[in-house]
């Protein structure tokens, strides 16, 4: 990932937007992290696949609960 100063971004956001769409460019501030600048397909891609993702804990606990109380889950859908 090639990175940027805040004040290089700036001064050259043309360049900035077009490395962009090559690939993901971090942008630091005073040798801090503070952005990352991306492609809107990119971050579609990402989105999209944060979305389907699920918790394994939440996935774990699910499997049991609908596993030990499937009877009643059942009885109440009647």
């Amino acid at each position: 990932m090639k990175s940027f100063s805040a004040s290089d971004a700036k001064n050259r956001f043309g360049h900035l937007i077009d490395t962009a769409q090559a690939e993901p460019v971090l942008v630091m501030r005073r040798g801090r992290d503070v952005a990352i600048v991306m492609s809107p397909e990119k971050f579609r891609r990402m989105a999209e696949a944060a979305r389907g993702k699920v918790n394994p804990a939440v996935a774990r606990l699910h499997a049991e609960s609908t596993k030990r109380w499937s009877s009643v889950y059942v009885a109440l859908a009647r």
